[in-house]
């Protein structure tokens, strides 16, 4: 069974930093591409970045530049890096995986940018 677990949301101040994590489980890690979606209350979800078996990496055009996704292959994770945070970046970050035609979701955490 598949699982996708996130960590590493929280309140931060604009400028800021922070670094998601989703650990993986319950299907073959190495050889699947994955996702980080978010979303904001009253919007739609939405694409953030995304990341290959082969670790070529694609990003939203809000979030280039600040933000990094990346793969450990050892330990069944993906990560994403935020920096220079906005407000406008405050939302429910979430994993996703497709899986052969099935897809895939975290629980989502939460990350809030605030002074």
């Amino acid at each position: 069974q598949v699982h996708l677990v996130e960590s590493g949301g929280g309140l931060v101040q604009p400028g800021g930093s922070l670094r998601l994590s989703c650990a993986a489980s319950g299907y073959r890690f190495i050889i699947y591409a994955m996702d980080w979606y978010r979303q904001a209350p009253g919007k739609e979800r939405e694409l953030v970045a995304s990341i290959t078996s082969d670790n070529r990496t694609n990003y939203a055009d809000s979030v280039k530049g600040r933000f990094t996704i990346s793969k450990d292959n050892l330990v069944n994770t993906i990560h994403l890096q935020l920096s220079s945070l906005k407000p406008e970046d405050t939302a429910v970050y979430y994993c996703h995986a497709q899986i052969m035609v099935n897809d895939y979701w975290g629980q989502g955490t939460q990350v809030t940018v605030s002074s």
